[in-house]
């Protein structure tokens, strides 16, 4: 089967004018595209923003984990200065 048979357009002008129908086929297109790119980048972007809020949790769970080791070192530092005394 040659696929060049079933072109039926004279020219490339023809081609782009779509028998008449361009705006309506250069639409759908366009509308086409635009949902695939969506598609593409929308998971990309929640991705990032996913990976963004897990490393701020993170980050503020080590402070927290930090800050209540501290804070227990220090009650234990003062018991144990308190049963000296």
């Amino acid at each position: 089967m040659n696929l060049t048979n079933g072109i039926q357009f004279d020219s490339f002008a023809a081609f782009i004018d779509m028998g008449g129908y361009a705006f309506n086929v250069w639409a759908v297109y366009a509308l086409f595209a635009l949902f695939v790119a969506v598609n593409l980048v929308a998971p990309l972007r929640q991705r990032k923003a996913l990976l963004r809020d897990l490393r701020r949790r993170q980050t503020l769970n080590q402070r927290s984990a930090e800050s209540t080791a501290g804070v227990a070192a220090g009650e234990a530092n003062h018991k144990a200065e308190r049963v000296e005394a």
